[in-house]
């Protein structure tokens, strides 16, 4: 794992680079996104895999399918990565490149999942908390999940915040059996 990371690190750094020099970091990221849904993709995944279909072959199959969805500099960059055969690592590289976007946007994901839907006041109060805590734009991405029974569980990074009946319970259920 910490192989690919670090092999994907360069290519994503290089992305960002000039998706910024160019204004085009939202399409980039966009773009990334596309890629790494259409090597996912089985079929292709097939294709990529086969060792008897070149690496030309391969590249022209991407760049028909995403044709005319990406920038000639995205092409450019397809290019690369098969010469060097790393198409494997675009998940990475898109992974890696969206939190450099979020980086230079100052933003940062966070995942809220509540027990009963968020009405626009009590999100807004609580992406109010969350930009006062980590000092940065929050991009929140709501979900509902009843088995909490109430309250929200919030993550942002690596920060787990469970303020949600269920994880209550669990950490008295905890204490008790210590």
């Amino acid at each position: 794992m910490a192989e690919i990371v670090t092999v994907a690190r360069p290519y994503a750094e290089a992305a960002f680079k000039l998706s910024n020099e160019l204004g085009q970091l939202a399409a980039w990221d966009d773009a990334l996104r596309l890629l790494v849904a259409v090597v996912q993709n089985e079929q292709v995944a097939d294709v990529i895999g086969n060792p008897n279909i070149s690496g030309s072959q391969v590249e022209s199959l991407l760049l028909d399918i995403v044709s005319d969805k990406v920038s000639s500099e995205v092409k450019n960059f397809v290019r690369v990565l098969v010469e060097n055969k790393r198409l494997v690592l675009l998940p990475e590289i898109s992974r890696q490149f969206a939190e450099l976007k979020l980086k230079a946007e100052n933003s940062i994901d966070a995942s809220i999942v509540s027990a009963f839907p968020l009405t626009d006041a009590q999100l807004g109060e609580l992406t109010a908390q969350l930009v006062k805590r980590f000092d940065r734009q929050i991009r929140a991405q709501v979900t509902v999940d009843p088995e909490l029974l109430g309250g929200v569980k919030i993550t942002v990074g690596d920060v787990v915040v469970d303020a949600s009946v269920r994880g209550k319970l669990q950490a008295m259920a905890y204490g008790l059996k210590s």
